[in-house]
């Protein structure tokens, strides 16, 4: 006879999950037999954080929900910050934790946390599953809720006694249905037509929605048929190349750099898929003097910054083609200078022989090592400031940013992940020796599996993005030192590779051999952060050319 938790593998089946990243447990030992004879791949990770980076990034790189498992209690609290990592970048995730025996539940008993409220205020929907007869319409709904305009998170509680009940009838999983995306009403588009070819100087920032709906292409026709610059959040690198001469590069910093004098010259700001969780409008509309116009699948949020001329909600390939053919006028785009002094910073620092290394010639280096198509992902801290506002990315969905939880330790495992969706193209990570440290025990992981990939870390043995924050406020850092093992031999007692860069020279080899190693390899570089408030000192002075 089927138990449910047979029948619930079947709808995971059924919603086209082929891999569930987690730790068996006590409490999910149904489920985790139920899998025995299932066409999912269960990938057994080293601690449930990791688990739920692995399933944000796979969301995030395909568009289908990534799905994580844990045990009870600590089990399921572990998988908190990837969970919410990925519901605020707007990642498919559904995660999946035992519980307690429903008749132990109402008392205080080992283990048993009330899961559904804990994870209420950070996903989607937040269910526990009390009848085996309800599984098919649940487990439906997670995952339409998860992956339907804007992704985010699901959560399921499932009680161990529920588990291994036998079904009293056969049921089958619901068909599998999404909704097609609606056009936007020809009145809007003609508005927003209207705006933009009003407009002296119009600017577009694109989102990550660009990303999420495939809407590239689009956006670039759209920005070369009205001749207007481009700029992009950090989580929406690549959605238009940047060495296209419409492209500004990323906005994000909170600080004046040169894409923001873009900003000070727009009239009208055209947001396209974006989100404010990515780049707050205050910090590019402070003086709320802008006309602003919304493209997206869904409504804008309300804030003071954030008033609309014009709101466009539909398909936004298809909002952006009809926009384009009303709007009557091309614009100036006027990017010549402001494009040219980037490109003159990039390339400022090829030949920088420094040691420790700066960040900009890691970077430079970096893109040298790496094709078009291979995969960045980028942990947070100091380096992430520096890969967002200097990484030259020409294609979407190659250079993964976590900018809404913004979590520490995403790196290794997000990496893992990656592989995993894209074996035939290069990963790499960079991270921080902090938040490498994190997660670095999924190594063994990516071992265990015969993933290939490399992870670099820039070390400088201090909490580096704190130290700037610290320094640019007070003048002075605290308490942001810690020590590190040897890198090298750290991987090596896994069995991975590990290298230490030791001259500025050596990175592009160093790099080209650790790929063509194919097997985990860490590669040991230290950066000069010095360059930190250099660029702050830099951005204080900054004059916007004309």
């Amino acid at each position: 006879m089927t138990t449910a938790a047979e029948l619930f593998i079947r709808c995971l089946e059924n919603e086209g999950v082929d891999k569930i990243f987690g730790i068996p447990g006590e409490e999910n030992l149904y489920v985790m037999d139920a899998l025995r004879d299932s066409s999912i791949e269960f990938i057994t990770v080293r601690h449930e954080q990791a688990a739920a980076f692995m399933a944000d990034v796979h969301g995030r790189l395909t568009g289908k929900a990534g799905v994580c498992l844990a045990t009870l209690g600590p089990g399921a609290t572990n998988l908190v910050t990837g969970f919410t990592d990925a519901n605020m970048d707007r990642s498919p995730i559904v995660a999946i934790a035992g519980q307690g025996a429903t008749t132990r539940m109402h008392k205080e008993s080992h283990q048993i946390l009330d899961l559904v409220r804990l994870f209420e205020p950070i996903s989607k929907y937040s269910v526990e599953i009390l009848e085996p007869e309800v599984i098919p319409e649940l487990v439906r709904k997670a995952f339409k809720d998860s992956q339907a305009e804007k992704p985010g998170g699901a959560f399921i509680s499932f009680p161990e006694n529920i588990a291994g009940e036998a079904m009293r009838e056969e049921l089958l999983p619901l068909k599998v249905q999404s909704p097609l995306r609606p056009d936007a009403p020809e009145a809007k588009i003609v508005q927003a037509a209207q705006v933009i070819d009003a407009a002296k100087f119009p600017l577009i920032m694109a989102g990550n929605g660009v990303i999420r709906h495939h809407a590239s292409e689009a956006l670039i026709a759209f920005s070369e048929k009205l001749n207007i610059p481009v700029t992009q959040t950090f989580m929406a690198k690549g959605a238009i190349p940047f060495s296209h001469p419409l492209s500004l590069g990323s906005v994000g910093l909170q600080a004046h750099d040169y894409v923001a004098c873009g900003f000070d010259r727009a009239d009208v700001v055209i947001c396209i898929g974006y989100d404010m969780v990515e780049y707050h409008p205050r910090l590019w509309h402070p003086n709320r003097e802008k006309k602003i116009i919304h493209i997206d699948l869904s409504y804008a949020e309300v804030d003071a910054h954030y008033m609309l001329e014009a709101g466009v909600l539909g398909d936004i390939s298809n909002s952006l083609t009809r926009i384009a053919a009303h709007a009557g006028k091309r614009h100036a785009g006027k990017t010549e200078n402001l494009k040219g002094i980037i490109m003159d910073e990039l390339d400022l620092y090829a030949d920088d022989s420094g040691y420790p290394l700066k960040p900009q010639k890691i970077l430079y280096d970096t893109r040298q090592v790496l094709d078009k198509a291979d995969i960045l992902v980028s942990d947070v801290g100091a380096h992430k400031m520096w890969i967002a506002r200097l990484f030259r990315c020409e294609c979407p969905n190659t250079c993964i940013i976590s900018n809404g939880f913004a979590s520490m330790g995403i790196g290794v495992p997000g990496a893992i992940a990656a592989k995993m969706a894209y074996p035939d193209k290069k990963v790499l990570t960079i991270t921080g020796d902090a938040g490498f440290m994190m997660n670095s025990q999924e190594i063994e992981t990516a071992l265990r599996y015969g993933i290939a990939m490399v992870i670099m870390i820039w070390n400088d043995s201090e909490y580096g993005l704190i130290k700037w924050h610290q320094e640019r406020r007070f003048g002075h850092s605290n308490n942001i030192d810690f020590n590190n093992p040897d890198f090298v031999q750290y991987a090596q007692s896994f069995g991975a590779k590990g290298y230490r860069v030791e001259t500025a020279q050596a990175l592009i080899p160093t790099l080209e051999k650790a790929f063509a190693d194919n097997t985990v390899v860490v590669v040991d570089v230290p950066v000069d952060y010095s360059e930190n408030m250099k660029l702050t000192e830099k951005l204080g002075q900054l004059v916007c050319p004309v």
